[in-house]
């Protein structure tokens, strides 16, 4: 077939850089690697962080995804691009825009840090807001699209029960879309977790407490690259454990 060769060398682009990474791998010296302070550091404070920004993402994305999908409104089209703009927007732009807004002098963190001595950027709680900015759109999308396959039917017969309609998506729709949302979380819990350009811009890069791990691996690159490459095997490692958790949702052949 003519399609098979450049499905063939684009399979090998894919997969090159990812065995390359595994070949070169120092594995003698990879579990000190691991077992270092620092290491860990940067492990326990990523985990906490996507973590955490995955929990801010679904308190507001799943409320925003509803809407979306099962509201009409004027410029429900314009809006819907505004969620999704974090996805295709460069992140370094994305944590600039955090400064300007979250910022001492930013739009909202002027009056954060004179009202109540409120400061967020090079903060941990600033490294949970730029990855909530850069992850939340996958855990809508997902959502929205789940909701969107749900027939609302059963959530409007609960409302013609006595139901409220707060009642009636917490008891109904929410279990009839719980995979959507698990699947969103997932993704969003992986985007987070490999967070750097909005990460780096708004929060900096501080061992212990904005250093996440792939910042982590940038720093390393440049004077250890062996404590580089070992945490790129944790963060690869991390992206299959994803893929498999997704894999019989949105992989398995129909």
């Amino acid at each position: 077939m003519p399609l098979l060769v450049p499905a063939l060398v684009g399979l090998a682009f894919l997969l090159l850089p990812l065995i390359a990474l595994l070949v070169r791998a120092p594995w003698r010296g990879l579990p000190e690697q691991l077992t270092s302070a620092e290491v860990w550091e940067a492990l326990r404070l990523s985990l906490l962080c996507a973590t955490a920004a995955t929990g801010l993402s679904l308190v507001v994305g799943v409320p925003l995804a509803w809407l979306l999908a099962r509201t009409r409104f004027p410029g429900r089209g314009f809006v819907r691009a505004l969620v999704t703009l974090p996805l295709v927007l460069p992140p370094v732009v994305g944590g600039v825009a955090l400064l300007l807004a979250f910022g001492r002098n930013g739009v909202i963190g002027q009056w954060l840090d004179s009202w109540f001595g409120i400061t967020l950027p090079f903060t941990t709680t600033g490294v949970v807001l730029a990855e909530t900015f850069v992850a939340m759109p996958f855990l809508v999308i997902s959502v929205e699209g789940t909701l969107r396959a749900a027939d609302p039917r059963y959530e409007e017969a609960a409302t013609t029960l006595g139901a409220s309609r707060f009642t009636a998506f917490r008891r109904v729709t929410l279990p009839l879309i719980a995979p959507g949302i698990a699947a969103g979380a997932v993704l969003a819990w992986a985007r987070a977790l490999g967070e750097f350009g909005a990460t780096i811009t708004f929060a900096g890069n501080f061992p212990g407490r904005t250093q996440t791990m792939p910042l982590a691996v940038y720093l390393a690159l440049q004077n250890d690259p062996a404590a580089a490459i070992a945490l790129s095997l944790v963060l690869l490692a991390v992206s299959i454990a994803v893929l498999a958790a997704l894999r019989d949702r949105w992989m398995t052949p129909s």
